[in-house]
């Protein structure tokens, strides 16, 4: 059956439901054009888009469309290593590294109950993304481990997964074509807000690691990509409901964005941080990281039958994270992939910012708010994110926080250091920073960590 990309448009633009071929016959045409053969022009791409993004797409539609955006390219056929497969995501945050300690925790939890075949009990085929906007990305702080590959192959990635129980790697030109031609559209279309949009983007490129079950974290607050808890929360439904479609479990949970997470907010220092934790450094300031990926840990521990319970995961997750074993875990995977473990034995001496600035309160109250948002601007001003893709970033550039919200401060007390590479970058971001905190006579009322859970199935 020929699908002519002009149907396709005006079905969905006035309205009516796609038919699985004409959804699937739409993405073929995309990865499959030529300079040569433009079996769909750049116009129509963005016209279906457009029709997308006003009229919605109906929960099977969204299911056939990210499926074929999935098998757009390669996939990662993990059940060949006949062991339990499952992955984290995270809509992305301020100082959201909760990826370095997750993927080593169940790991370590996988390492320990190995399969008859000698392969580890669980693995974790982490595929992540690069910063943007005011989000950090996992490969930007990974790429700053001397020889850290992360673009490895499939193959490749699988002999590590046999080895390691983990493996962290960026998105090839060959997973997912599809999700690289529409994103770089939706980017100059208006349309990267479309719920339905974002939802095939995302659980495309993480259903192409052939997934056994997968556990999202959904960000609401301030700092969080969707303006509203109702829209994130929607969001984390239709994602659940995709996943749930593709016979993978799926669970999300909806985590507060109101501050960043952890101490530090960059690239090296993220990892720094991670490391300090890793190795049983406990810093005050880490307390909300290690409680969000716990509980992350703690969903893919229980979804993997290692607990009878998500609460029961987090304790075992940091029972892991308190043995050394996760330690471990993590130079096990760090090496396998090429990275200098050396660098661990003293990670303080390897960041070297070339200069810094300390912002300091200039009244006495309580730390109220922030506009969690407009602190990630100032960490990507610093020069450790960028605006578009394809921008350098710094490793050594970020952010140290010395408090957290509803903390009692004093004038003159410390509440950020600034970090950069180029001194002539510290104003903007210290007048960002100073913008947007407000200190009160009250402390603000607390709010949980994790404000919801979407579950798979009863």
């Amino acid at each position: 059956m020929t699908i002519h990309p002009i149907d396709v448009i005006l079905h969905k633009r006035d309205g009516l439901a796609l038919s699985d071929e004409e959804i699937r016959g739409f993405i073929r045409a995309i990865v499959r054009r030529t300079p040569t053969r433009q079996l769909v022009t750049d116009a129509q791409i963005a016209a279906f888009l457009m029709a997308v993004f006003f009229r919605g797409l109906n929960s099977h539609e969204l299911a056939v469309l990210t499926e074929a955006m999935r098998f757009s390219g390669e996939v990662a056929y993990t059940g060949v290593l006949n062991t339990f497969t499952i992955d984290k995501h995270s809509t992305g945050g301020v100082g959201d590294k909760t990826s370095l300690l997750i993927a080593p925790i169940v790991a370590a939890a996988g390492l320990a109950q190995p399969t008859p075949e000698g392969v580890p009990g669980i693995c974790v085929p982490m595929i992540s993304g690069r910063s943007l906007g005011h989000t950090g990305g996992t490969l930007d702080k990974l790429e700053t481990i001397p020889g850290f590959d992360t673009q490895l192959t499939l193959p490749r990635m699988l002999d590590v997964l046999r080895q390691c129980g983990a493996a962290l790697i960026g998105q090839t030109p060959t997973i997912v074509p599809a999700d690289r031609i529409l994103y770089a559209l939706r980017d100059h279309t208006g349309t990267v807000e479309s719920p339905f949009l974002i939802t095939a983007s995302i659980m495309s490129k993480k259903l192409a690691e052939s997934l056994n079950a997968l556990v999202l974290d959904v960000k609401v607050g301030s700092g969080a990509f969707m303006p509203s808890y109702e829209k994130s929360k929607y969001l984390a439904e239709l994602m659940v409901q995709t996943g749930e479609a593709s016979g993978t479990r799926t669970v999300a949970l909806l985590t507060s964005m109101d501050e960043p997470l952890g101490r530090f907010s960059g690239n090296w220092v993220e990892v720094w941080e991670c490391v300090d934790i890793l190795q049983g450094r406990r810093h005050p300031l880490s307390g909300d990281l290690i409680e969000l990926s716990n509980a992350l840990a703690g969903w893919m521990l229980h979804l993997a039958g290692r607990a009878s319970t998500p609460q029961q995961g987090a304790e075992l997750s940091d029972q892991i994270l308190r043995s050394g074993d996760a330690y471990k875990a993590w130079l096990k995977i760090v090496e396998t992939q090429g990275g200098d473990i050396s660098v661990f034995e003293d990670p303080a001496s390897h960041h070297r910012p070339t200069a810094t600035r300390i912002l300091k309160a200039e009244q006495s109250g309580y730390l109220a708010s922030m506009d969690c948002r407009q602190v990630g601007w100032a960490v990507q001003r610093l020069g450790a994110g960028r605006a578009k893709p394809g921008d350098p970033v710094s490793a050594h550039a970020g952010i140290e926080s010395h408090v957290k919200l509803g903390d009692r401060v004093e004038p003159g007390q410390p509440l950020f250091t600034l970090f950069s590479e180029d001194a002539a970058l510290l104003d903007q971001p210290e007048e960002m920073l100073r913008q947007t905190i407000r200190i009160a006579s009250a402390p603000p009322e607390k709010v949980p960590l994790v404000r919801e859970v979407i579950p798979s199935r009863p």
